[in-house]
């Protein structure tokens, strides 16, 4: 399996640099090194920027956060690893300037991703842009016209894409292990506690909250957004869909073979707690598509009850079996519920915090940067990512408008339905519009 999965990411070679990790990234090619400006580093973007720091032949050079602790943390934690010390930076910008900079890694807020990505293409930088690639489906398809104008890799972090035994299983539902595919079951399920009701507060001195809002409209600060709390409000998040099931929608999309579907429905609503936040905490998702499959989410933020024993996961259902993954392996079972196979994967991802952080990452970053220089193919090229983020984006857009959504199957947009295509896109401060 390891042997037929590798060839598949075009790996050459091995580095046994990573503690914990093993063998299970590569070498790059020796005649190229590429720098890289990680924006966003208070938590996924920590663990993204030591995955960078980790791979040979490539050197972070930047590291870029509002919270001026946050940059000083990752600069040491990537010195540590890569013996040079990143410069430490708190407006992003200033590392497009250089022209030595190759990419831009983007792990800030959902309202950043589309619009630092294209800023970073103009500027000729390669993207890898963490999911979801953008804060609403128009950003998703600015962001695809960008790349396509400016001829940039851009790379979303759906980083279960280049997970040996996901691609392992995924070949065997497409080579008709389990007969024609045609349910996709995904899931989340986590005790995430209240936020409470936020309070007018100062400005801390360590943020700089007039970048950190950037293209959202502005508001007074209040003490229950930063950090982390902000994906539960419009303004600059997407909810636990965009922000978790993004992940386990797009292993269903990519299992069925299926793009945009042809009808939308959501329900659900914020239950556990009386609080600030304004998505919803509970939230089942259908999507049909015109190809007779179809794909189901169900999302528990605060309600941790596992599904078939995983906090989240996947499952696949064919007319001849069922295929059950996650981050960390499958099993494989016949029409008649027998267990035929089962796969670990070598190391442990981690799935349930905020950072996750682990060998997927690693894996996905080092395709990121061989696709850069050629020597591969992309996992995720962010075509593919926009279709799987679009899914979750009009998951949302169907439980605020509270109807069907019906989509054109070609490109995804909502049709006869003129107070949700309201939401296609969003208000921007101005000045601060993205542009293409």
């Amino acid at each position: 399996m390891k042997t037929a999965a590798a060839a598949g990411l075009g790996m050459t070679g091995f580095s046994a640099a990573r503690p914990g990790f093993g063998a299970a990234f590569l070498k790059g090619s020796p005649s190229q090194s590429l720098r890289v400006a990680v924006m966003g580093v208070n938590a996924r973007g920590n663990e993204l920027a030591k995955a960078f720091a980790y791979q040979a032949n490539a050197e972070v050079a930047y590291i870029a956060d509002v919270d001026s602790r946050a940059v000083e943390k990752t600069v040491a934690d990537v010195a540590a690893i890569q013996g040079v010390r990143p410069s430490g930076i708190g407006d992003f910008r200033h590392a497009l300037d250089d022209a030595e900079v190759d990419a831009l890694a983007i792990a800030a807020p959902d309202h950043w991703h589309a619009p630092a990505a294209i800023l970073g293409l103009q500027a000729g930088k390669h993207i890898y842009v963490e999911k979801p690639c953008g804060h609403n489906p128009r950003e998703g398809e600015l962001l695809i016209e960008a790349q396509r104008k400016y001829g940039r890799v851009v790379q979303m972090g759906n980083q279960q894409r280049s997970g040996e035994t996901t691609i392992e299983a995924i070949q065997y539902i497409h080579d008709g292990g389990i007969g024609r595919p045609y349910m996709g079951r995904a899931w989340y399920a986590n005790a995430r506690e209240s936020i409470g009701r936020g309070k007018s507060a100062p400005v801390p001195e360590w943020l700089d909250y007039e970048l950190w809002q950037g293209p959202a409209p502005r508001t007074p600060y209040r003490d229950n957004i930063i950090h982390y709390n902000w994906h539960w409000f419009w303004r600059w998040g997407t909810g636990e869909s965009c922000n978790n099931g993004t992940h386990e929608i797009d292993i269903c999309r990519w299992a069925l073979g299926v793009d945009y579907p042809v009808r939308v429905q959501s329900s659900g609503g914020r239950y556990h707690f009386d609080d600030d936040w304004e998505f919803y905490d509970t939230q089942l998702i259908n999507f049909d598509f015109a190809n007779e499959a179809t794909i189901t989410w169900e999302g528990r933020s605060c309600q941790p009850f596992p599904i078939l024993g995983r906090g989240r996961g996947s499952a696949i259902f064919g007319t001849e079996g069922t295929v059950i993954m996650d981050r960390n392996g499958y099993e494989i079972y016949d029409i008649e519920n027998n267990l035929v196979r089962k796969v670990e994967a070598e190391t442990e991802e981690a799935t349930m915090d905020v950072s996750g952080g682990g060998g997927l990452t690693d894996l996905h970053v080092r395709n990121f940067l061989d696709a850069i220089r050629g020597d591969v193919e992309q996992a995720s090229p962010i075509e593919e990512g926009h279709k799987s983020v679009l899914l979750c984006h009009l998951g949302n857009i169907a439980q605020e408008v509270g109807q069907t959504l019906y989509c054109d199957q070609e490109s995804g947009r909502i049709v006869g339905n003129v107070a949700a295509m309201k939401l296609w896109s969003r208000e921007y401060e101005p000045g601060w519009e993205p542009t293409i």
